[in-house]
């Protein structure tokens, strides 16, 4: 455990007009990579169907995470940083790095790509324990 420097949690919260992939309906989930997102189809008698995937740029957000030693004296829901949609990430809106009781987090729209429609809504959030390295030490 020594050499992990903390655990990203992906919270994916919703996903917004997905397309159909079944008869009348989908029953998404969702592969999470570095980087990238794919969301698929669950099938039970067939192989399961691709519904769209995303690239998610972490750097931002792990720039924020690396300055938050001095971050203690900043307000609640204090935004760090904000992301605009670009043709370099599959942001859907303006994305914010928020301050929140003593948490860096960002909350992202994302739009999936490779797909006639399909949305996501997903948040980032860093988690150290006592064992881990922590950011400061990379």
């Amino acid at each position: 455990m020594s050499d992990v420097l903390g655990f990203l949690k992906v919270i994916v919260q919703k996903g917004i007009n997905l397309a159909i992939r079944d008869a009348i309906t989908s029953d998404p989930y969702v592969v999470i990579h570095i980087g990238q997102q794919a969301v698929y189809d669950k099938d039970t008698f067939t192989l399961d169907d691709q519904m769209g995937m995303a690239e998610i740029d972490l750097k931002p957000y792990i720039a924020a995470l690396k300055m938050a030693k001095g971050l203690h004296n900043l307000p609640n829901s204090c935004a760090l940083k904000r992301i605009q949609p670009s043709q370099n990430n599959c942001l859907a809106n303006e994305s914010s790095i928020i301050w929140e009781n003593g948490k860096i987090t960002q909350d992202m729209r994302i739009k999936l790509k490779n797909v006639e429609c399909g949305e996501l809504l997903i948040q980032l959030d860093w988690n150290e324990t006592p064992n881990c390295k922590g950011l400061e030490s990379e």
